[in-house]
């Protein structure tokens, strides 16, 4: 619990005044510890799971403030069953607002994900918030400057609190909270907001709005800032932006994410200007909470307030975890809030479940993502399939009906920050809704882009940074980049693609340019043929990609050659449900290049032990699991693959 009295400093007479701010972020959806793609209870995550820590955090603190940072509607199937089938009818209320009602949030801000469902369907779930919500950055229409901006919510909100001193007193206070999103947000979902929605950089935002605040009162300013920490060097309209945005004077606590990591944590230890022993970023306080309610961040404040003006004397900063054994502190009626919240989202839950049981489909094989970085892609190519069939039926420009269409894909479930469980694993037999969802995670709309065999290239070698580089004759590396996001591998479907793991990677995870004459991809044929740097090819993909996101060689708005509002997980929904028979068309592959006395170590879900069979040219051999859970695997490199 936080101690007051481990800070010095106070004068004769002074008073001190804990406050305590929580966070959730990037919930997901994620409201019952279940998982809609196994059918089955997930223990560890889900907000009504962490009310039991919110709960706790309140009772040890005799002030305290509760707020979500964005990316909250969209990702599990509920999400996808409230906006695509049940809708919101008038006086309806969204799950996961009536959750965040129940549990009295303070006020929320909006994440990228959020505009997934387009705009009507986002504001209508916004009307029934009974909390402020709040973003500066995202406007309506732009003004000359960020203050002259209609933006899409209020930019900021100023809560009046009376907060408890150490001995009881009672004193005003008036707190300022303002919220950011990624400016890329109108770029990841284009299709629905291009002309509709703006958005400005944060850090030029947040110097706009944080002396209107100030003016208007606010004696301490909280940023919900869903973004993630990194560069300290602010580069306009950058993605992860905490770290200028906390050196921006006035704000006083930052609350940060997006990118589903925990802080403070040893992962940030070495950036400038982030302090993981204090948990401050530019000497400000901040927490970031990770993701699918397994955890909630924790700022305390010790504050102190002389001739009216409220300073503060010193802070904490702290993520809690379902999964770690409860602090000493009782809990206060236990789970009477839990109860509470899982009654409220019952029927959703209910009504999910009898959506994502019905049958659309079958496959005479099974379909699984434990080695999709090694060759073995049978269930994205099902996926493949589908997005190539969609786009060449609606390519009706001559210039483009006959070139070659190739289907970008990649593992969205492969493991890495998702857990040893976080894997496609749909067995041989017949399809659910559940099993679409399980194949393609997000709710996002088909694209497709015109690129260059140059460009196709590029793709490939960003996609081949998935890899560690490997030192012929060596053993033990790690064959993956822990880094890298699985949903960044990209595999283009029907190409045969050779790949040089003992070349350095030419972009780092972030898509970032490092060596411009690094080519770790050795061979692309189509149809036996190498591809011609000039020649040009339709790249089906999806708008989050063609948007820019993952930074792909290509992926801009002159190359778009079909921006369409399908989502492309019903194309894959109806392209299953046509389906006789699944995976008949000729597909490509991925294999690396021979690299004899050889061998790295691979990791994947512990079910993947019975699937080795798939993988018998790499000589498999079991090497127990990580303390993370997850499968380790010897392979033999000297065949290639």
């Amino acid at each position: 619990m936080f101690n007051p009295g481990s800070f010095g400093g106070l004068s004769v007479g002074q008073r001190a005044v804990h406050l305590r701010v929580l966070e959730t972020t990037d919930l997901h959806l994620h409201l019952l510890p279940y998982d809609y793609y196994a059918d089955r209870p997930w223990d560890g995550i889900g907000l009504v799971s962490a009310a039991n820590l919110i709960e706790q955090a309140r009772a040890e603190a005799p002030n305290a403030l509760l707020f979500d940072n964005g990316d909250f509607l969209q990702g599990t199937p509920m999400g996808d069953f409230v906006a695509h089938e049940r809708g919101l009818r008038d006086g309806d209320v969204h799950p996961v607002i009536a959750a965040m009602n129940a549990l009295d949030f303070d006020a929320i801000t909006l994440g990228n994900h959020e505009f997934n469902y387009g705009l009507e369907f986002l504001m209508k779930a916004l009307g029934a918030a009974a909390f402020p919500v709040v973003s500066a950055n995202l406007a309506v229409k732009r003004g000359a400057d960020p203050r002259r901006d209609t933006t899409l919510v209020k930019p900021y909100t100023l809560i009046d609190r009376m907060v408890s001193d150490d001995l009881g007193g009672k004193h005003p206070i008036r707190i300022g909270v303002i919220g950011f999103a990624p400016p890329q947000v109108v770029d990841w979902d284009n299709h629905a907001l291009d002309g509709r929605l703006h958005a400005r950089d944060i850090v030029e935002t947040a110097r706009a709005y944080v002396p209107e605040m100030r003016e208007a009162g606010a004696d301490l300013i909280v940023a919900l800032a869903h973004t993630g920490i990194g560069s300290a060097r602010h580069t306009h309209g950058m993605e992860n932006a905490a770290v200028p945005l906390a050196r921006v004077p006035g704000i006083d606590a930052l609350l940060t994410g997006h990118s589903h990591l925990i802080f403070p944590s040893p992962v940030f230890g070495s950036l400038p200007d982030v302090d993981i022993t204090a948990g401050t970023i530019a000497g400000k306080p901040a927490v970031m909470g990770g993701c699918w309610g397994a955890h909630i961040g924790v700022i305390d404040l010790l504050l102190t307030r002389d001739a009216g003006r409220w300073d503060v004397l010193g802070t904490r900063s702290e993520v809690r975890s379902l999964s770690s054994s409860p602090k000493a502190a009782p809990r206060p009626r236990p789970d009477t809030t839990a109860e509470k919240l899982a009654s409220v989202v019952a029927s959703a839950h209910s009504d999910t479940l009898a959506a994502i049981r019905r049958p659309v489909g079958t496959s005479h094989k099974p379909l699984h993502s434990y080695f999709a970085h090694l060759g073995e892609m049978d269930s994205l190519r099902v996926v493949a399939d589908a997005q190539r069939e969609y786009v060449a039926a609606r390519l009706t420009d001559p210039d483009l009906r006959d070139l070659p269409v190739l289907s970008a894909v990649a593992p969205f479930k492969s493991g890495g920050r998702s857990g040893p469980a976080g894997y496609t694993d749909i067995p041989a037999g017949p399809l659910a809704l559940r099993h679409i969802a399980d194949l393609y995670a997000f709710p996002n709309a088909i694209a497709a882009l015109c690129l260059t065999g140059d460009q196709v290239l590029d793709w490939l070698e960003r996609s081949a940074s998935a890899f560690n580089r490997v030192r012929p004759g060596s053993t033990g590396t790690v064959l993956r980049d822990p880094d890298f996001p699985g949903y960044n591998f990209e595999v283009i479907d029907p190409l045969d693609v050779v790949i040089d793991l003992s070349q350095p990677a030419r972009f780092d995870a972030n898509g970032v340019l490092i060596d411009a004459k690094a080519h770790r991809v050795v061979s692309v044929t189509l149809n036996g043929a190498a591809l011609e740097p000039d020649a040009r090819f339709i790249l089906c993909t999806n708008s989050y990609r063609a948007g820019g996101a993952g930074n792909f060689s290509g992926a801009r708005a002159s190359n778009l050659v079909l921006a369409d509002e399908a989502v492309a997980r019903d194309i894959v929904r109806e392209h299953v449900a046509r389906a006789d028979s699944l995976l008949n068309d000729a597909h490509g592959s991925l294999r690396f290049v021979p690299m004899p006395d050889t061998s790295v170590v691979f990791e994947t879900g512990p079910a993947a032990q019975q699937h080795l069979d798939q993988i018998v040219r790499f000589h498999p051999e079991p090497r127990g699991l990580t303390r993370g859970g997850f499968l380790r695997l010897k392979l033999d490199l000297s065949g290639g693959a």
